[in-house]
Parts: C-alpha cells; structure tokens; sequence
C-alpha cells in the first residue's frame, strides 16, 4: 500500500502545472563571472538525452526514483495539483522575481533578481549535434538537488550525482551543476543540451528558485 500511495503521490505531481510563492527573495549575490580555459572538450557529456522521443516517460521514471531515494517531492512545492496545464504567466523576464537569460552565443547566464544584474556566470549548452532549443517561460517546476544520469553515470559531484540541483524547463532541459572533469569546459557548447554551470553557481540558483516560487521566475535561453 506504500508504494502505491508513493507512486500515485508522484503521479499527481507530475500532472502539476505551477503556482505562486509570496516568500521574499534572498538578498542579491554578487556579480562574478569565473574564468574558463580553451582545452578540447572529451567525454563531457554527462546527462540525459533531452531529445529523447520518451523523455516524457524518462523523466516520470526519474521523479519516482527521486522520491524513493530521497523521501522529497520531485517538484517545486507550492503548487496547485489540478491547475490547468497553461497559465498565464504571472511576470515577464525583469518583472519577475528571478530572471535566467542565457545567451548561447557567448555561453553566459545573466541571473536577475528583483530586476537588477547579480551575477554572471559561464555555461555550457548543447554541442553542434544536441544544440540547446530557445526558451522563453516560466520553469515547469521540476526541480531536484540529488540527480544523476543513469546513461552517462560518470563524474558525479559530492555525492549529488552528474547533474546536482537541476531546475528544469521544460521535458529534459535543465539549468544544473556539472561535475569537476567539466568546469574546464564551461564558456564552451559541451552539452547534450543542457544549460551546465558550476555546482556553487546551481545551488544558489536552484535555491532562489525554491524561494520565489516558479511563478515569479523566468528562464530565457537565446
């Protein structure tokens, strides 16, 4: 009967599609941008797939594994379970609360919050073969701190897997941490498409997240 009730609990999570959080947000972090180097990338791909034609039911099997594992819902917590599957969007980009613009072409994630610049930060999105689709929405509220890619299990980070405090997109697209062996490489496409950023950097995002709430985030990827 546990398992059931697990298995329907993350089931109706899955379903969710947002909802609001009035939790002042953290004061602003400074602005810092870290230096990368130009070595050749190898072997840095380290997550899922997210143009898997399953990544739907991928990304469920990951929820229920994640909720096993670590007790926690797989989800933002502030949600309504039977909200409607779109809604209108609650801010846009500087209007809301927190603000993620990455910019492909110069591999760099400018993080807002309350409207002004705190921080930038190197990335890596998609190779030439797995190229990072745009985006301009609220996250769909998917958000884990303990993730790791079973196809690509190498690389993990302090115990918090290969792609530690993802904040999800939509489907498999993801902003998180990436393992040692890959900060060389942030400032550089190396993503199976992916938003990667330096673990440090992911948690204090993933965090800002869970304190504003995904209403009052926005996440724009150009």
């Amino acid at each position: 009967m546990k398992n059931i009730t697990i298995l329907l609990l993350v089931a109706a999570v899955s379903m969710v599609a947002s909802a609001s959080s009035q939790t002042p947000v953290a004061q602003a972090f400074p602005v810092e941008l870290v230096n990368v180097t130009s070595e050749p990338i190898e072997n840095a791909m380290d997550e899922l797939d997210p143009f898997d034609p399953n990544i739907d039911e991928i990304m469920a099997e990951y929820d229920r594994q994640y909720f096993s594992e670590t007790g926690e819902l797989p989800f933002e917590a502030a949600f309504e379970v039977f909200a409607p599957k779109k809604q209108k969007p609650r801010c846009f980009r500087q209007t809301c609360k927190i603000w993620a613009q990455i910019v492909k072409s110069e591999q760099k994630m400018y993080l807002y919050v309350n409207g002004s610049l705190t921080n930038v930060w190197p990335v890596s999105t998609g190779t030439k073969s797995h190229r990072t689709p745009n985006f301009d929405m609220h996250p769909n509220g998917r958000i884990y701190d303990k993730y790791t890619s079973t196809k690509y299990p190498g690389g993990g980070y302090a115990g918090l897997g290969n792609m530690p405090y993802a904040v999800f997109i939509t489907g498999g697209f993801a902003i998180h941490g990436t393992g040692k062996g890959n900060w060389k490489h942030l400032g550089k496409p190396a993503s199976h498409g992916c938003i990667r950023v330096h673990p440090d950097n992911a948690l204090k995002f993933n965090r800002l997240v869970r304190q504003a709430g995904i209403r009052d985030v926005w996440i724009t990827v150009q």
